[in-house]
Order: structure tokens, then C-alpha cells, then sequence
């Protein structure tokens, strides 16, 4: 089983359906911030003026809407055949959302996309397809544009930590228990039994920025991370 066989079945990564709810609310919370540090001209200072983003590895979006709100196109792209087929039949009256495949994020017209986020992403790939994807996002991205990418496994991070993160969220959100119960499904998940096989990606803060500075970024760690886990790491960069 691959990553991309994972994520196109039912996972266990969520505690309970409020779990999901909130985690893609705050991701979606997180998107608008980033939207709304973009450098405006005149010609597009409105909130939907006409700007255009692309959430590659956008898992089950479930508040796109809120996110398609404060821009003119909304491009969603996830590997998952299962996860984009559930997108588009939830999302087809949003005319300014666009559902693609990693494989269409090519015919994305170059040098006409504002922002491109990478959330919870760069871990599941290897480094072949990760510099790929650079060279994709850059394809895509105007000379002005920003990439966002969220949710990166500094190297040398434990589990616990993450686990400690799940369930001071979990307390936050009202699903403490269901984030007990859900550790434990995960410890005996595929999840688990493929993360051993296949690992993860990780990777130090200065190692990242070298990597996108080699295909065409300049790079800084950004504040906050996406989401509810601090301890990961969230980086901006801009064509240059």
C-alpha cells in the first residue's frame, strides 16, 4: 500500500466527525490569513476580487466555501480519486471552485496563481516528487505570488509530541476522549504499519529553505503553522 491507497480509503486519522470539522475549519481560517497578506494592487483590493489559489493536498475541504469566499478561483487538488469525486459532488454549486488532480495542476494557466498552499503534504512525498511539485507550484504562481507550505516535519520530532498536540486540541475542542480512542485506533491502524515501512518526511528549517532555494524561492519560516500542532513547522515563499 502506498500513501496515495491510504488516503483514498477510510482513515482513521480523525477522532470523531467534530474532530474533522474543526481541524478543516482552522485550516481554512489559517488559508484566509495568508489570503489576506497577499500584496493587493488597485485593481484587486476587493476580499473576491478576482485572485486565484490553489490548496494542493487538500484532504476533504470541508470549509472550502469559506476560503473560496475571499478569492475569484479556488483550484482543489488531492491525489485521492475517492476524496475529489466526494468534493465535487459537494461542492458543485461553487462556480468559483475547481476541482483537479495532481496530474491537472499542469494545465493550471502559468504565472496566474496568487497563492499555493501545501498543507499536511511535504511529509508523503518522496524528494523526486516533492521537487516536482516545486516546479509545478512555481509553473503556476505569478511573479508576485506566494507559496504556503504548511504542516512540515521538522526532523527529529516524536510522536508524542504530536499525540500531546492532538489532545490539548482535543480538550480545546470538546473531543478529549474521542482523541484517546483515536491514538489508539492509529496505533493499530495501517497508518502506523505504513508510516514504518515508508516513513515520512522531515526536515531541518535550514535544509527546507535551501531545498526551495534551489528550485527557484526565496524562503523564511513562517509563524504560525497551520492548524493545531505548533511543533510543526510552516514556510512562505515567493519566485525569485
Amino acid at each position: 500500500m502506498s500513501w496515495r491507497e491510504f488516503w483514498d480509503g477510510d482513515t482513521p486519522i480523525y477522532a470523531n466527525e467534530r474532530h474533522k470539522l474543526l481541524h478543516y475549519r482552522l485550516i481554512a481560517r489559517g488559508i484566509v490569513d495568508a489570503i489576506t497578506e497577499l500584496p493587493r494592487s488597485p485593481a484587486n483590493a476587493a476580499p473576491a476580487s478576482g485572485l486565484v489559489v490553489l490548496d494542493h493536498g487538500c484532504g476533504e475541504a470541508l470549509s472550502a466555501q469559506d476560503v473560496a469566499a475571499h478569492c475569484g478561483r479556488l483550484y482543489l487538488c488531492d491525489a485521492a480519486a475517492s476524496v475529489r469525486q466526494k468534493l465535487a459532488a459537494r461542492l458543485a454549486d461553487r462556480g468559483n471552485i475547481t476541482i483537479v488532480s495532481p496530474v491537472e495542476v499542469a494545465d493550471i494557466p502559468a504565472a496566474s496563481t496568487d497563492l499555493v498552499v501545501a498543507n499536511s503534504l511535504v511529509q508523503y512525498l518522496a524528494p523526486p516528487e516533492f521537487a516536482g511539485a516545486l516546479r509545478l507550484w512555481r509553473h503556476a504562481l505569478k511573479p508576485e505570488g506566494r507559496l504556503l507550505l504548511a504542516d512540515v516535519l521538522p526532523k527529529g520530532l516524536s510522536p508524542v509530541t504530536d499525540a500531546l498536540a492532538l489532545l490539548r486540541f482535543g480538550g480545546q475542542g470538546g473531543f478529549l476522549f474521542a482523541a484517546f480512542a483515536s491514538l489508539a485506533r492509529t496505533a493499530l491502524s495501517d497508518y502506523r504499519k505504513l508510516r514504518g515501512e515508508l516513513g515520512l518526511a522531515s526536515y531541518e528549517e535550514g535544509e527546507m529553505i535551501v531545498l526551495l532555494a534551489e528550485a527557484g524561492f526565496k524562503a523564511e519560516r513562517r509563524r504560525p503553522n497551520l492548524g493545531h500542532n505548533q511543533a510543526r513547522m510552516a514556510f512562505l515563499a515567493i519566485p525569485g
